[in-house]
């Protein structure tokens, strides 16, 4: 049985490592400009709207605005809806706007029921927008001066309603060293981004809120933010979304452009993953539990086998496909070598034991993120209707 599992390993493995390798050799990546078609030679700059919710963000609002404001793109506004905030997050914010006249402060309207407090701070940053774009940006990230050119760039080549680009993550303490890489990783080792362009499924769509941007229009058909009013992982719901109503649209990786650190100590990793773990399936139980399942099999049951004689070298050739993964992963997405490969197995037991607690915590009812609860039960129930509906 031993047997069976371990070779098992080694063909999820194989798939992993395929399309990591795919993904290494031509994954879009946003700081890339794609040469411009016949029929579009990039004349057009269109207005941009760069919309950023923020709550207790003064440690991160400052740096944020400073490289938006570097921007190499003439046509710019720079919306903030500060949250509710009980920092300094609103000063910080109004001292630039007292010396960019294209940054706008906006104060959040209280949080209405039934919505999470991120998609109701993006809903009225998008009411307040006056750009043909629409960019969705975290306030802990940071921005190379070409991020908004390059995202209007690949939407004008390749006539995209919606795109998305994953962050290079920077990380300084070990639980973030361990956790952010394998959950990137994920994504990087599991969906051939191309895939988001050129296949018709939802199931293959992704995005990421932390850099995610919209034709006006397309966000409008969507339903915008009070589409997935009540989603935790309302990014990759918004380009489900996108794919059911034949959208393009396309996921990048955002190395050397978007730069974002998530969490800055092992509570904001552990709260911020349990967040959003469970919600990456759709909130299936079993699917859930059939990824918790192959993670463990795959990637932490072969260091245990390799001790045992009959098991040696099968699980040597697992092992070595996973420091092959990570390896390809953390060159070309700029991951901490170190503890990508040889603590990789590390890394992925926390993972596991964060998704456990991430399902737990989902199905007990509450999650909290930010001082504020939010309702899973609600949530939960809302999925079931919506799939009966499609059903």
């Amino acid at each position: 049985m031993l047997t069976v599992l371990i070779y098992m390993a080694l063909a999820i493995l194989t798939v992993f490592v395929c399309i990591a390798l795919y993904n290494y050799l031509t994954a879009p990546m946003l700081r890339t400009v794609p040469s411009p078609t016949a029929r579009n030679e990039y004349a057009s700059t269109p207005r941009v709207s760069v919309l950023i919710p923020a709550r207790n963000e003064e440690a991160n609002i400052a740096q944020c605005l400073q490289g938006l404001c570097a921007q190499n793109y003439p046509q710019l506004e720079i919306i903030v809806v500060d949250d509710h905030s009980t920092d300094r997050t609103a000063e910080i914010v109004q001292s630039f706007a007292a010396q960019y006249p294209h940054i706008r402060l906006l104060e959040g309207r209280p949080l209405p029921p039934e919505w999470t407090g991120k998609n109701w701070a993006c809903q009225q940053l998008s009411a307040s927008a006056t750009g043909t774009i629409l960019i969705f940006t975290d306030a802990d990230n940071t921005h190379a001066p070409n991020a908004v050119l390059n995202t209007v760039r690949w939407m004008q080549r390749y006539d995209l309603s919606m795109i998305s680009a994953f962050p290079e993550q920077r990380t300084l303490t070990m639980p973030e060293q361990l956790a952010v890489p394998v959950v990137d990783t994920f994504v990087y080792a599991g969906l051939p981004l191309w895939l988001t362009y050129h296949s018709p499924y939802p199931s293959l769509a992704a995005a990421n809120g932390q850099w995610i941007a919209f034709t006006r229009q397309a966000y409008i058909e969507l339903g915008g933010h009070l589409s997935v009013r009540k989603h935790v992982v309302e990014d990759v719901e918004l380009s489900r979304a996108a794919k059911q109503r034949g959208f393009r649209m396309l996921t990048t990786a955002g190395t050397d452009l978007i730069f974002c650190r998530m969490y800055s100590s092992f509570d904001g990793v552990w709260n911020g993953f349990t967040k959003n773990l469970f919600g990456l399936v759709g909130y299936n139980s079993i699917a859930f539990f059939v990824l918790l399942t192959m993670l463990f099999m795959a990637c932490i049951l072969p260091y245990f086998t390799v001790w045992f004689a009959e098991y040696r070298w099968i699980s040597l050739g697992a092992i070595a496909l996973n420091l092959l993964l990570r390896f390809l992963v953390a060159q070309k997405f700029k991951h901490p070598l170190w503890q990508s490969v040889v603590l990789h197995p590390v890394g992925i037991g926390f993972i596991i034991g964060i998704g456990l607690n991430s399902l737990r915590k989902v199905k007990n009812g509450t999650i909290q993120w930010k001082n504020r609860d939010i309702d899973t039960s609600a949530l939960l129930k809302t999925i079931s209707l919506e799939d009966a509906m499609k059903g």
